[in-house]
């Protein structure tokens, strides 16, 4: 069904398919790649994207979307809490 819906409006490509309450780790990987985040409490927000490189999101607010494509949300540099991450 997935597929049929992508195939008749690629820009359903673009819709979260799946949520995950995230624990920052600097070890471990998500268990898939996130493209969106989100935070409850307002910080900053470390990641390590899909190529392997690593920054901080300064001051994510909570209730926005934030689009990214990370496999690594990091214990380091992460400040704000209830991070959510969209897939």
């Amino acid at each position: 069904e997935r597929n049929r819906l992508l195939t008749m409006n690629p820009s359903n490509a673009k819709i979260p398919h799946l949520i995950t309450d995230i624990t920052p780790n600097d070890a471990l990987a998500l268990p898939g790649p996130v493209r969106y985040l989100m935070v409850s409490t307002a910080g900053d927000v470390a990641i390590e994207t899909i190529s392997g490189s690593t920054g901080t999101l300064p001051a994510l607010q909570p209730g926005v979307v934030y689009p990214v494509h990370a496999q690594k949300v990091l214990a380091t540099g992460t400040t704000a809490t209830g991070i959510v991450g969209l897939a």
